[in-house]
């Protein structure tokens, strides 16, 4: 049998990909990876398709035995991986053998870790993606005794690892970049001024949903809109002035107004934050954002 047995389920572990899109109409979440750098090099590193599935684990505390050799990788958060008890580097691939107990502790810096194995997880997939999301039910967090299919996809010798220049920190404090949208007319200049020169923490009211901030409230000149659609990164500023980022499992629509929206790849960045942790925020032209997406998409650091 080509599998993970799962002898701990850790705080949060689910099977993710990059999600589900073209569903928001009929009030379908994207879903999928949070981080999706950790994920891109993550598949990289295992030279398999750029959408194949994923274990995001979040905080840690996930074991598992492998029933079969496989080759996997690890990326994300520094949760002191092991394998058989002995702590091994991420950013890299390990060859695994039938038998070994892979056992990944608790985060101190960064919160999401990804594991991958070469060839994917077999998973059922839902509506075109492997993703779970919890607040729709589907799919569901790995359980104690669950079985971890994989196809078998064994590589002798396979060593490969990133170049130390591009794996990532996790810092406790963030300065993330802002596009001011169409709704920033309902906010005064002194309270666009207060948003951009204050420091956030993050509220320990925190998911994969999004990222409630805590500091000194933003008031709006409306208590609210409309109800409409939702981008991943908009940052609603609710009735108590306190901004929410929303993220991967975002509600559909809403009706709070919006006083901008984060560049998608500072979204990853965010989602390795935890409470009290710390948010700055700097604006940014939609056109300079455009060319950092660009950048980031059409990228060459994700060479090995």
């Amino acid at each position: 049998m080509s599998a993970f047995r799962v002898i701990e389920g850790g705080i949060l572990s689910l099977i993710e990909d990059f999600g589900r899109y073209g569903l928001c109409d009929k009030g379908i979440t994207n879903s999928g990876v949070m981080d999706e750098y950790a994920y891109m090099i993550l598949n990289s590193l295992l030279q398999n398709q750029p959408n194949t599935n994923c274990v995001e684990i979040t905080m840690g505390g996930l074991k598992l035995e492998a029933l079969s050799s496989c080759v996997i990788a690890v990326t994300g958060a520094d949760a002191s991986f092991s394998i058989n008890s002995v702590k091994q580097k991420i950013w890299r691939t390990h060859n695994i053998n039938k038998g070994e107990l892979l056992e990944f502790g608790y985060t101190k810096n960064g919160v999401r870790i990804y594991l991958g194995v070469k060839g994917g997880f077999d998973t059922e997939r839902e509506l075109g993606s492997s993703s779970v999301t919890l607040k729709e039910e589907i799919g569901h967090n790995l359980k104690k005794g669950e079985i971890l299919n994989f196809s078998n996809d064994k590589t002798d010798n396979y060593n490969i690892s990133l170049k130390e220049k591009f794996i990532p920190s996790y810092p406790k404090e963030l300065d993330i970049r802002v596009v001011l949208g169409y709704q920033d007319s309902f906010f005064k200049s002194h309270e666009i001024e207060k948003f951009f020169s204050q420091t956030y923490s993050v509220s320990p009211q925190f998911n994969r949903m999004g990222y409630r901030l805590e500091g000194e409230p933003i008031k709006c000149e409306i208590d609210g809109i409309i109800s409409e659609g939702i981008s991943f990164g908009a940052i609603q500023i609710p009735k108590d002035g306190k901004p929410i980022i929303l993220l991967k499992e975002r509600q559909t629509i809403g009706g709070y107004p919006k006083i901008g929206s984060l560049l998608p790849i500072d979204c990853f960045k965010l989602s390795q934050l935890k409470a009290g942790d710390r948010v700055k925020f700097s604006p940014i032209d939609i056109k300079e954002a455009q060319k950092k997406m660009l950048l980031f998409q059409n990228t060459s650091t994700f060479s090995r």
